[in-house]
């Protein structure tokens, strides 16, 4: 009977091994229609539906193409973007702020973004920021400008997970490219200035969304992971409205460089995320 039950659990465990899961990350700056920063407010019903649009369509495509199963983070704002009542059936949903590794370490099959807008200080991409369009003014990873595209890929490439697929602006898609040129992008809008695009129809755009979506599972386990070797530097050059504290000098492994930015030196890229978020 035991070597029943261990035959089972190997068994068990293997197949959970073997399960496809996707990760998806939201937000609302790159679906279609949204082009003015008034648009983005959670209370707004039409950015509601457009966004929950585009998911369902980009999860549908990745069970098309042979996801087992896809995880969605609500991931504007408050995380109040989205409902259990609309999204698509078969998806399971995370609602409110991840914790400081974004659950990456469950080593996802792959990771993919879907409402994704560019890093601050970008041309011709729609209400472009790093995290906090308030609060931060720039951020740069061994000296290079970085966003939410670039910080999450290698946080996902840490713990071995590629980023297959992302939906979004044409300057989002450019910025994903630049750093996994295998990946599959789904260009919904074109921006002209920060708040005037050129946009897709909703149907349009989720037609095209679900398409890349299950084209971009064939690349679900055989991309390489995004990974910055370490050591690395991570600077954060806040808004006016961010003087640093005093105090911020005596975190370990910070380096205050003047009243508003700070670098985290660290070993590895996690590491230096870790003293990141752990300081805001």
């Amino acid at each position: 009977m035991k070597k029943f039950l261990l035959i089972v659990a190997l068994t068990c465990s293997l197949g959970a091994q073997g399960k496809k899961r996707i990760f998806v990350i939201t937000d609302a700056e790159g679906i279609a229609g949204i082009c003015h920063q008034d648009q983005t407010d959670p209370r707004d019903a039409e950015m509601r539906q457009l966004l929950t649009g585009e998911i369902n369509a980009a999860v549908d495509g990745f069970f098309a193409g042979g996801a087992d199963e896809v995880i969605v983070w609500d991931g504007h704002g408050s995380a109040t973007n989205l409902s259990a009542a609309t999204i698509h059936p078969r998806a399971k949903l995370i609602m409110g702020p991840l914790p400081i590794l974004m659950t990456l370490e469950r080593r996802y099959t792959a990771v993919a973004f879907v409402g994704q807008h560019a890093m601050a200080n970008v041309p011709n991409a729609i209400m472009a920021h790093s995290y906090s369009s308030l609060g931060i003014q720039d951020m740069k990873l061994n000296g290079k400008p970085v966003g939410e595209i670039e910080t999450r890929a290698a946080l996902a490439g840490y713990y071995g997970s590629p980023v297959i697929f992302l939906s979004g602006d044409a300057a989002a898609a450019r910025e994903l490219l630049a750093i996994v040129p295998g990946a599959v992008t789904a260009v919904v809008k074109e921006g002209l200035m920060r708040n005037t695009c050129e946009t897709l129809s909703a149907e349009a755009a989720r037609a095209l969304i679900r398409e890349k979506a299950l084209a971009s599972m064939a690349l679900a386990g055989k991309l390489p992971p995004y990974r910055i070797e370490g050591p690395v530097t991570l600077e954060i050059e806040n808004t006016t409205r961010g003087s640093l504290s005093p105090d911020a000098r005596l975190i370990k492994g910070a380096e205050v460089v003047d009243d508003r930015t700070i670098r985290y030196h660290a070993e590895s890229f996690v590491e230096a995320w870790k003293l990141f978020r752990l300081s805001r």
